[in-house]
């Protein structure tokens, strides 16, 4: 079963249930996904439609930080709610150990020396952890460990 089909069982299955987060949070990706492939004019692959769930997840971290921020700490549970949900359908994220591995295996190889390199190894490192690794979090991890050398 595609992840659209899983999404569309798991929509099905939230309005038997009454299960009102999921139902609207499985709508709006339903809805990211359908605008997605009316953008691109064609039907999204299992890989594309990661890339937009990925997108939303992001983006309600993005939420999570500013309403924390702002001290709406009410909106900012609910969105907690919905990247709860959409984390299901992510494929497992790596820990700050996978991470630093992969970076110090791409600094390495591209021979990085300073932090002049940085766009060289987040441009080697981030298809390798695309859609494992959060990018901030890469980011961060490539930064600090140019910082060392």
């Amino acid at each position: 079963m595609g992840l659209l089909e899983k999404l569309t069982e798991d929509m099905k299955a939230a309005m038997k249930a009454g299960d009102k987060l999921l139902l609207e949070t499985v709508r709006s990706l339903r809805g990211d996904i359908k605008n997605a492939q009316i953008e691109k004019g064609a039907e999204l692959d299992d890989e594309e439609i990661l890339q937009v769930i990925a997108r939303a997840a992001k983006k309600r971290r993005d939420a999570i930080a500013e309403y924390r921020k702002y001290g709406r700490e009410d909106k900012a549970e609910a969105e907690q709610a919905e990247l709860t949900v959409i984390d299901t359908y992510l494929p497992e994220q790596l820990g700050r150990e996978e991470i630093e591995k992969v970076v110090l295996e791409t600094i390495a190889q591209v021979n990085a020396a300073s932090m002049s390199d940085f766009g060289k190894v987040m441009g080697a490192v981030m298809p390798k952890l695309k859609g494992k690794a959060d990018g901030s979090m890469v980011q961060q991890v490539v930064r600090a460990k140019l910082s060392e050398l």
